[in-house]
């Protein structure tokens, strides 16, 4: 599949990895030299269920690719495409997005409640979508979602509100599921300006993804019940991680107690 055409990056200037730079740009050298690793240099990313290191992981570990930058909401740009990573070249199960939508030059959904009209810009597609869709507006989903169970590592290098930040990490459509639980298990190994950056680039993504005209609520509907599903998943892995390595340790003192 050829590259989507990339739209411009967020406001606020090129953040370091994690996440990558947007709009094809080279990250700095990592200490080491030589290439920045990636999915291809090495066996996969860890996934959750995993064990991870102490210390947390890599920040190198955290995307199977590059997610993508929010699009623009101007005229002419392109609108969400689905996964990070959907790039050509991408790795094998990373997950196919479904085709871009038709550039976006709309102004964004009116307020749920609020009839739309073609006095006020709309288009019949938009009317009829708008219809469809009754009052979804983009993070209207997540917003049921919580943060329970997703446990965040210490990092006493940096402070943030860790409750804002997972439910902005929640709430990405540009972020798969595995990628979202490598962030969590990278935090300590995070610096404050990376934090601050990639929660930057979150506040971003809502925002112009918020931004896109209705004839994408359809898609971003379907998008956002997907993450949705997987936020979740990712909440029970965190809770059957628990309850076994509560099993093992139990294990370990029997063991101990009976001499073996």
């Amino acid at each position: 599949m050829a590259d989507d055409p990339t739209p411009p990056p967020p406001a606020g200037g090129t953040p370091p990895p994690p996440p990558p730079p947007p709009g094809g740009q080279q990250p700095p050298p990592h200490t080491g030299g030589g290439a920045t690793p990636s999915a291809k240099d090495g066996p996969p990313p860890p996934k959750p269920g995993d064990k991870v290191p102490d210390g947390g992981l890599d920040p190198t570990q955290v995307f199977s690719a590059p997610p993508q930058p929010p699009p623009g909401a101007q005229a002419g740009a392109q609108p969400p495409s689905g996964q990070a990573g959907a790039k050509a070249g991408a790795q094998p199960g990373a997950g196919a997005p479904p085709p871009p939508p038709p550039q976006d030059t709309g102004p964004p959904p009116p307020p749920p409640g609020t009839a739309a009209t073609k006095e006020m810009g709309y288009d019949d597609e938009d009317i009829k979508i708008l219809r469809e869709v009754g009052d979804y507006r983009f993070g209207s989903i997540a917003a049921a979602l919580t943060n329970e169970n997703i446990v965040v590592p210490e990092h006493p290098e940096t402070k943030f509100d860790e409750q804002l930040f997972l439910t902005l990490l929640s709430g990405s459509i540009s972020l798969t599921r595995d990628e979202k639980w490598r962030i969590v298990q990278a935090i300590p190994n995070l610096n404050q300006f990376q934090i601050d950056e990639l929660q930057k680039i979150l506040q971003e993504e809502k925002k112009k993804f918020s931004e896109l005209s209705p004839k994408h609520l359809l898609q971003l509907m379907k998008l956002e019940q997907k993450h949705t599903e997987d936020w979740k998943d990712l909440q029970s892995v965190t809770v059957q991680e628990g309850a076994k390595q509560e099993e093992d340790e139990q294990a370990d003192e029997i063991r101990k107690q009976l001499g073996l």
